[in-house]
Formats: structure tokens, sequence, C-alpha cells
């Protein structure tokens, strides 16, 4: 079927991997994309991709993809005639959608009503709750110190352990865990100036840490004319810093009779307000199967990948059609899953000291291939990594007939991956294919605090062979095959971190000295 193009040209008002896929979007569809860019990132690999690139300002972001004015001066030079928002940044405020929509253009994301009433965290709570959705026990309204903040009785329903969470994003931004009521101040000035950095408001609410809990969402997308696809789940719950590592679908943990449940909260909430194009429900599942309501991301998923490889469709580029007024098909209203995908995050991080972000020059880049390996990176070799930004390179995904599939398609192409000159977290995904509860699906949101900490568990015969490997490695150069695996301080405490030597799987014991 020869699709018509939406549009003539579209601008993306983000950047990296996530400004990749749409400028990939955009080619399949015959539109010219046009990518912004600051001046950090005026080198970057989305910049040398796009048809059309426009500075926006200097690097800090509250002076480049933070500001409206920019982006709309750059899809007037450019003559854009739809912005994608992308993901983070601006996606999900209210003022954005509505200044874009004044500039005469075509905001692609739901409408910007949506977004005040569902792109609000606080605001999307009592829309639920509304809707007769259960909602996380917590405040539905702005967290405040002082005489205008809560009282005792109130901080009592919510309970502890407690969190601290952003009201304008998600992604881990502005969150902070309080375990009672004399933690909260302190915690609260630390939230405000995280969430105001990553989203230009620092808007906080408190809601109850449920624990242990699955994290579950389910994918949405609709269109202008009231037709409504609902494109299953995705699993989330290994996370660290309350940021998502690693993503599949369907949910291991997902009965026919809670996924049922689920998609029918995740209905009632798409139709308390006027919605169309992409947006995903999110959900803490406990031990018991109930589900209860998180909070609506109203734009498309860092993981929507994941859902894309199992119901075979490009999610990106129905939300550009879907913007442009076309209706979703018959086939895409009740389309069922095929297999099983998973998702692994590769972020410039160090998984043995807390995935503190790493700084530094990519020296070597090689990413897996083959039969169902899809890889979207934002970056690529010889590539310096701007500190001012989130650390994400690449989201590694696998397609396999089912999950034991998956899991086994995955760990050849970790096995396949080579990132140098920059710390990154290949080791503990590399660890975790080979985990008993990751591999039964018996995991829940405190698998990496529980199981992982700053390593695996290193028994004294691996430490011993770790010393001996790493007193040979210090004789040779910094180009070091333990380089080349993205572990750059790997060799400093071998003892600690017998495992990691290598980041590989297996790599102490293959090296074994002769």
């Amino acid at each position: 079927m020869t699709v018509r193009s939406p549009f003539r040209r579209l601008l993306i008002a983000n950047r990296g991997e996530i400004a990749i896929r749409v400028i990939r979007a955009c080619r399949d569809l015959g539109i010219e994309s046009v990518a912004v860019y600051s001046d950090a990132d005026a080198a970057a690999l989305h910049v040398s991709l796009a048809d059309m690139a426009e500075r926006i300002g200097p690097a800090p972001a509250s002076d480049s993809y933070l500001s409206i004015d920019a982006i709309l001066a750059a899809a007037r030079r450019s003559g854009a005639e739809a912005v994608h928002p992308g993901y983070g940044f601006l996606s999900e405020h209210a003022a954005f959608a509505s200044a874009v929509e004044d500039a005469g253009l075509v905001f692609v994301g739901p409408p910007a009503a949506t977004l005040a009433a569902l792109g609000d965290k606080l605001a999307a709570r009592r829309t639920a709750a509304a809707a007769g959705v259960p909602i996380v026990p917590g405040l539905t309204v702005e967290l405040q110190m002082g005489g205008a903040g809560p009282g005792a009785e109130d901080l009592a329903k919510v309970g502890f352990p407690a969190l601290l969470k952003a009201a304008a994003g998600g992604g881990g931004r502005g969150m902070r865990r309080v375990d009672r009521a004399e933690e909260i101040g302190p915690a609260l000035a630390l939230a405000r100036h995280e969430a105001s950095a990553a989203f230009g408001d620092g808007t906080i609410y408190l809601e109850r840490l449920l624990s242990p809990a699955r994290h579950i969402e389910v994918q949405l997308l609709g269109d202008r004319h009231g037709q409504l696809s609902v494109l299953g789940e995705r699993e989330c719950s290994i996370q660290r810093r309350h940021q998502k590592l690693v993503e599949e679908t369907p949910s291991p943990a997902v009965t026919p009779t809670i996924r049922e449940a689920l998609f029918a909260s995740a209905r009632r909430i798409a139709g308390a307000v006027e919605f169309h194009n992409a947006a995903t429900v999110e959900f803490l599942l406990d031990d018991a199967g109930r589900h209860y309501f998180l909070e609506m991301n109203t734009r498309l998923q860092v993981e929507h990948g994941v859902t894309e490889l199992v119901m075979g469709l490009d999610l990106v580029g129905w939300q550009i059609r879907v913007a442009a007024g076309e209706r979703l098909p018959e086939e895409l209203l009740d389309v069922s899953p095929r297999g099983h995908a998973i998702e692994v995050r590769l972020y410039a991080e160090d998984p043995h000291d807390q995935f503190r972000p790493s700084a530094g020059r990519i020296s070597a880049w090689q990413m897996p291939s083959g039969p169902g390996v899809r890889v979207d990176a934002g970056v690529e070799g010889d590539t310096s990594l701007p500190p001012e930004y989130d650390p994400l390179l690449a989201k590694l995904m696998v397609h396999g007939a089912d999950r034991p599939a998956a899991i086994a398609r995955l760990r050849r192409a970790l096995d396949e991956t080579v990132i140098g000159g920059v710390q990154t977290d290949l080791s503990f995904h590399r660890w975790l294919v080979d985990q008993p509860d990751f591999v039964r699906g018996a995991y829940h949101t405190g698998l990496i605090a529980e199981g992982w900490a700053d390593g695996p568990p290193v028994g004294a015969d691996d430490a011993a062979i770790a010393a001996l490997v790493a007193a040979g490695a210090r004789s040779r150069t910094t180009s070091d095959t333990n380089a080349g695996n993205g572990h750059r301080d790997a060799l400093e405490a071998p003892e600690r971190r017998g495992w990691a030597v290598e980041g590989r799987r297996f790599a102490i014991k293959a090296r074994r000295p002769r």
C-alpha cells in the first residue's frame, strides 16, 4: 500500500536516539526531517542524519531543548509544518503543545488539553480517581512545607516509605525516597531542583512506595475519529534510581485476567479526556495481582520499540499519520502480539559504582546484528558524550518466538556488543540474563537493590583469578580489551569486582593463566 506523505517537513524537538528514530519514520513516509541542536550537539549523529538542522542555543537544556521560543523560531526558519517532541524535555508540556498549535503548526501528540489533564502527574491522579481507577495512595495536590503543607493525618494516610515525585515528567527525575516525615523537607529541595532542571517545572507530590511490586504499562494509540487501539502491555520492573533499564513484552507476570483488568482501566482513563495519538498508562502490580494507577505518559515511550516488534507496526509512523488526521485501520484496532521482545538500555554508566554517569569519548563501537536483533543508537564511534544530557547510548532489542528464545537471543547480542572509551552498563545486563529469577520471570522493582548493589557476589576463586588478570593487564596499553568492553576502572579493584574484569559472562574463567 502506498502511503501519502502526511506532511512536507517535520521538526523534531529532541536529540539523540529518539530524534534519529523519528528521522527514520519521516524518511519512510517521504517527509523531510529537521533536526535541532545545541552547541554541545553540533556534531551529533542526529544532526548529520536529518535533511536539515537548526541551532537552538547553548548547551544547557534550559537554553536550548527546553526553550519553547528557540524551538518555534527554528520551526519558522525551516518551514516545518509539524513538530514531534520525542520523549522528555517538552514532550508533555501543555504550554509547548499550545504554542506549537498557536504558531499554525501540528503538534505530533495528544491535544494540549489532554497534556494538561494527564501529562501533569497530579492532574492525572485526579482524573484516574474520578474515572474509578485505583491509584497508588498519596497526595493529589502539590506537596508544600509549612502551614500550606500536609498535616500529620494526611501523611499517615499516605504512609511510609514514600516517594517524592515530579508532576511534570518521569524517568526518575525529581524522585526521592523518604522513610519518615522528618526527611521530607531536605529531600523536597533536592527533588524540586532536579525536576526544574529536567522539565522546567519543580512541582512535587508525595506517593506511597509500594514494594514488592511489578511496574506494568499499557500502550495506547488513538486517532482523531474516536478510535482507540490497546497495543499490549510492557514489563518495566528492572530499574535503578526508579529509572527503567530493561523492558519486555508481554509481561511474564500478567495473566489473561490481569491483562483484561489493566486494559479496562487504561481505556477508562483515556476515555475521561479528549485523547488521540500515542500514550502509555503505567500501573504498579502488587503480589496479589491488584493494579494501581501510577501515571499516564502522554507521549512516546523510550521502550516503544518492543511493542513495535511484537505487534509488527511502526508506532512512530502512526503517531505522525494520526496527527495528520488519518484513521486507524481495522487491523490495527484488534492486533495481537507475535512472540516476545526484550529491550536493554545501554547507558554510559558504571553499574559497579551506583550506576553513576560516565563521561568521555567513545573509542570503540560495535553493535550486534543478525536475526531478531534491533539497535536504536544515538551515537557512533569516535564521539564525545556531552555531560549536560542523559547518558543513554543505545537501546538493544531482541525478538523471539517466545520468552526463552528472546533471552537466548539477548545473550548472544550482548556478547557481540563492544563499547570502548567510556564505562557502560553492559556487565549488568550480561549478569542479568543468567539470573534464575529473571529467566523465570519472577522478579520485581527491587531486583537491583537486592541482587546487584554494586556488582554480583564474587567468590574467592574468581577474585584471585581476577587479581592475576589485572596484574597482567596493567602492563598493557590503554587500548586494553577491557576498555573495549566499556569498563575503564574494573582493574582498579579486582578483589571487589572480579566478575566484571571484562564485563563478559565467563570472562574470568576464560582467562585463567596457563
